[in-house]
């Protein structure tokens, strides 16, 4: 009997550690894909590797540059030295900014300078070795070797901890500077110390701000440090000018070097609070945040935050599928960021101090981007974040008269164009999210689609039914951006009831048709009398200005009317022709000899590495080809991303790299992202597990799941088949089962007797 029991409680013993192994999410995370190219000619992702917490304030990582431009998070894996560990970061962008607050502990001399990356012992950065250096979410580590100092990290929503291991030696120092940021030579950011102080309050005490121009046209970063150890004595810097003799320094370019005897004591804490309103907000946070010193508690507390969040998706799939899928939440979660301080202080885009009642004020709207799949993504499986995401995006509406374009530190920088915060918003209201006032939520989406705003200049729009290019540039990405939003504020008029509104923005809706060449067979700019402007090369590659289009060229931007595809296709000539253009686009390898620098990710001219080819290869479905979005999203999936450093094809973009992977690797992708429809593709999972707010389970089950088995042979949902290349977001919420069988070959009969919208 006694080994019965005995058996028996090994077994549950088992079962228990079993279970609990197969929890934790936060194992298959590495913080370290998309942090370096292997080619330097290519993109990676611009990912940061410290810790962070969901959609936290605080972003603590190191920086390997003096003044971080690309990649623009500070973080190049290729690097070989660390010049100290700032407090805020931009996970994935294109441009750089933040970088504030760098503390980096050193020993022996000081020097108030970084130092040069190839001379490390030239200033206070240190050589490192990827061999001592370890991440995962909510913590770093990482051996300076320079100093042999063992340098490890954590993270709050709104404070940064360090734990220094010194050697033994009574000359342990610890720099602040308040100078590093983004690289102040670009011009066109303009990127510049206002005004800093750092103030040594006590001997375990330091505090300070700065106030700095960039990305974000003015932004003010306020902190609060306490140290576990006194410090002896300190020197601060104004520029390379020592004041030994002094507790306070004000300037533009201002240092501070501690003193710390860790002869007998090795272990070094530093706590680090942020705030974006005052020192005393920043004070604040700490006590309700960090109060204590256990560093070990915090990361573990970290982990369980993240470990929450990964559950909401649980899925089967090999290792690196894994890594992927998960680091992929990881990276859709670190933003957008909390910039409401514990009291619900937030610095307004009106630089006025507000506060939010919920403590909630998002910011870090890369919305260019995140409305295509990382806000569909939220809506799905953060439907509470998303509606503090739209309270936020509605007060930039109160205090600057239109939503989000870009919104950095409760700034509008207006990168890219349309206003795609209406999108996010429409999205969320017509899928029935609660927690925002939907007439207040109407009134600001219509009323910033009628304001003249950079990159959206609604009286051309009203006045020549498209944007001339000789009145505003990148004038054809405008055109189709800016008809997708009207269509959606049509959307959202139609559910109110408000029909005049509804039958006005459909018809800017359709705008696009009025760039249509159909001798050339693409969208192409119009000066303000009409004519085609000439020459024309649908290879031509834009930018950010000076050419028809964004980021991309005419093939890349023929496919941006997602509000419409059936029209699109009878634009072109039926389905016939259609599917051959889009054969065309896939495997055109022409490149003109300049290419936009976030291009990359070739398929033809499919260009993965950016937004707008996003949803191409899920548009065979709606021409009667369903065969082909699926052998094109299974080579995206399973050739374009990977678990190394080098894991995404382009910049991660603020998660919507990694909500492509996300949506498509379980077998369904958001064309347009606001009709409540998911286009079916290919997955790549064994299965994927969708934890709904509402208590229900979506399950997606894959047979024969492998990288040669790229084709639907046939489709269940909830055990009746199913033939229609498109799933309801209703089928979601309420729960059930998705069942492909996959095959090698092409099954020319499912999915041709529908379309997708």
């Amino acid at each position: 009997m006694m080994k019965i029991n005995i058996c028996a409680c090994f077994l549950l013993w088992a079962t228990l550690a079993q279970a609990q192994q197969k929890s934790k999410f936060t194992s298959y995370v590495n913080p370290f894909i998309g942090t370096g190219a292997v080619d330097k000619n290519s993109l990676s992702g611009s990912n940061f590797p410290g810790p962070t917490m969901p959609f936290g304030f605080v972003q603590i990582s190191p920086d390997t540059q003096d003044n971080p431009d690309n990649p623009a998070s500070g973080y190049d894996y290729n690097d070989k030295t660390i010049v100290g560990f700032s407090h805020t970061h931009l996970s994935g962008t294109g441009v750089a900014d933040l970088f504030d607050v760098l503390f980096m502990p050193a020993t022996g001399p000081i020097l108030p300078v970084p130092g040069d990356a190839n001379k490390p012992q030239s200033g206070y950065r240190s050589r490192f070795s990827h061999q001592d250096e370890a991440a995962r979410p909510g913590y770093y580590q990482v051996k300076l070797q320079d100093y042999g100092i063992n340098a490890e990290l954590t993270a709050t929503e709104h404070t940064g901890i360090h734990r220094y291991t010194f050697p033994k030696t009574g000359n342990g120092h610890v720099i602040i500077d308040m100078d590093h940021s983004l690289n102040k030579k670009r011009d066109y950011w303009s990127c510049k110390i206002i005004g800093a102080e750092i103030k040594v309050v006590d001997n375990k005490t330091v505090e300070g701000y700065r106030i700095i121009t960039g990305w974000a046209k003015l932004r003010k970063v306020y902190f609060h440090a306490e140290f576990s150890q006194p410090i002896v004595s300190q020197t601060l810097f104004n520029g390379s000018q020592p004041f030994e003799s002094i507790n306070i320094i004000n300037g533009t370019n201002i240092k501070a070097a501690l003193n710390f005897n860790t002869t007998s004591n090795q272990q070094l804490l530093v706590k680090v609070a942020l705030s974006p309103v005052s020192i005393d907000n920043a004070r604040q946070n700490m006590k309700a945040e960090l109060p204590g010193w256990n560093f070990d508690e915090t990361v573990n507390k970290a982990s369980s935050a993240w470990e929450k969040e990964l559950s909401k998706i649980e899925i089967e799939g090999t290792q690196e599928q894994k890594q992927i899928f998960y680091t992929g939440m990881y990276h859709a979660f670190t933003q957008p960021n909390n910039m409401a301080d514990v009291n619900g202080d937030y610095q307004a885009t009106d630089m006025t101090i507000k506060n939010a009642p919920d403590k909630k004020h998002y910011s870090t709207f890369s919305l260019w981007d995140t409305y295509r799949a990382a806000h569909p993504l939220y809506t799905l499986i953060q439907p509470e974040r998303t509606a503090n995401f739209i309270n936020s995006m509605m007060r930039q509406y109160d205090t600057y008269g239109y939503l989000p374009i870009w919104q950095l530190w409760g700034d509008e920088n207006y990168c890219m164009i349309g206003n795609h915060a209406i999108p996010v918003i429409v999205d969320a209201a017509l899928k029935g999210l609660k927690g925002f006032d939907l007439d207040k939520a109407y009134q600001a989406v219509k009323g910033s689609s009628n304001i003249d705003h950079p990159g959206s200049p609604f009286a051309v729009w009203e006045k020549y039914k498209y944007i001339p290019e000789d009145l505003q540039s990148q004038s054809v990405s405008i055109t189709l951006e800016m008809a997708y939003d009207d269509w959606c504020v049509a959307q959202l008029a139609k559910k109110l009831g408000k029909n005049d509104d509804y039958e006005h923005f459909m018809q800017r809706s359709e705008f696009y048709q009025n760039l249509y060449d159909k001798q050339t067979g693409f969208f192409r700019a119009k000066n303000k009398n009409g004519d085609w402007i000439a020459p024309f090369n649908p290879l031509q590659y834009g930018g950010n200005g000076g050419n028809p289009y964004t980021e991309g060229n005419a093939w890349q931007y023929f496919w941006y009317v997602p509000q419409n595809i059936p029209g699109l296709i009878k634009l072109v000539g039926g389905n016939k022709a259609f599917t051959a253009k889009l054969d065309q686009f896939f495997s055109l390898k022409d490149l003109p000899g300049e290419v936009n620098g976030n291009a990359s990710g070739f398929i033809g001219q499919y260009a993965h590495g950016n937004e707008p080819s996003h949803h191409v290869a899920y548009l065979y479905n709606y021409a009667q080809q369903p065969w082909k979005t699926q052998s094109y999203v299974a080579k995206v999936l399973n050739e374009l991303y990977n678990n190394s450093s080098s894991g995404y094809s382009g910049n991660e973009d603020c998660g919507q790299m990694s909500s492509w992977y996300i949506f498509s690797a379980m077998g369904f992708y958001p064309v347009n992202p606001a009709n409540g429809l998911y286009s079916i593709g290919s997955p790549v999972l064994k299965q994927a597990i969708i934890k709904l707010d509402n208590g229900k389970t979506f399950t997606v089950t894959t047979q024969n799941a492998a990288k040669a088995n790229c084709y639907i042979q046939s489709l269940k949902l909830n055990g009746k088949p199913y033939t229609h290349t498109y799933l309801t977001h209703e089928d979601i919420l309420r729960g059930g089962k998705l069942e492909f069988v996959m095959g090698s070959k092409p099954n020319y009969k499912w999915g041709t007797g529908n379309t997708s919208n």
